[in-house]
């Protein structure tokens, strides 16, 4: 009775999971053997476990391999022995190419005004029409450039219209800020005089006031007989009792 068919799929019993791949390595690495020998091929094989140790085979070693393999694969490798009939194709193609190119050169050479004597006249007049439509094409660009910088120089000038007239509202505070500034300074500067003059008199009366002023005498006075006829002579005699004294 035969063996059944193994399912494939990941062994989930470990111990079980780890027999099955030292048999079935030892197996592979076995059938490469046998492969190199066998049909002389170049064979390299590597195996890296679930706990990451590395197993490998190499019939002319594992490096020089893989070396060959990456020069086949990264390499562009030169092709030869072309079909016949493509190497005619290529070559009616580089004239063809050639032949484009010679007349783009000889075009270019009339627009310069250059090798002009081999055209007739409707060759010429096709070129006339040519360098019209170019310069037409030429203005009409040159035209858009400069009103697009047009407009870009009014948008600054709008700018700095705009930064000007700031300024200035600034400027102008400033200026009646300082005129207030000054002003209370006046005022008050003339208020200080004012005040200070007003202590200055009353530090200093008028002399003219004080002589006005009753002053009590006390001492010896000689008395004078006042002169003229508005004196009486009982009026001195009523005085001449105090002598001179007078309170």
């Amino acid at each position: 009775m035969g063996r059944g068919r193994v399912e494939l799929k990941r062994i989930e019993n470990k111990i079980n999971r780890q027999v099955t791949f030292s048999k079935r390595r030892n197996g592979l690495l076995k059938k490469a053997y046998e492969l190199s020998v066998l049909c002389d091929a170049e064979l390299a094989l590597i195996i890296f476990s679930n706990r990451g140790k590395l197993f490998e085979f190499g019939s002319s070693g594992t490096a020089k391999t893989l070396e060959r393999y990456q020069q086949c694969c990264f390499t562009p490798q030169p092709q030869h022995n072309f079909p016949e009939h493509q190497t005619q194709n290529w070559s009616q193609e580089v004239i063809k190419l050639k032949g484009k190119y010679e007349e783009m050169e000889r075009t270019q050479r009339h627009l310069l005004g250059e090798d002009l004597g081999s055209l007739n006249l409707k060759e010429l007049q096709n070129i006339e029409k040519q360098l019209e439509g170019a310069l037409a094409l030429a203005r009409q660009r040159k035209t858009h450039i400069m009103m697009e910088q047009m407009e870009d120089l009014r948008r600054k000038e709008r700018q700095l219209g705009e930064l000007n007239k700031q300024l200035k509202s600034k400027l102008d505070a400033e200026d009646q800020r300082l005129k207030t500034i000054q002003g209370l300074w006046s005022t008050s500067s003339s208020t200080a005089a004012e005040n200070s003059d007003f202590a200055l008199q009353l530090s200093h009366p008028n002399p003219m006031e004080c002589d006005h002023e009753p002053v009590l005498q006390m001492g010896y006075q000689h008395y004078v007989q006042a002169e003229g006829p508005s004196v009486s002579k009982s009026t001195a005699d009523e005085t001449n009792f105090i002598h001179g004294w007078v309170i």
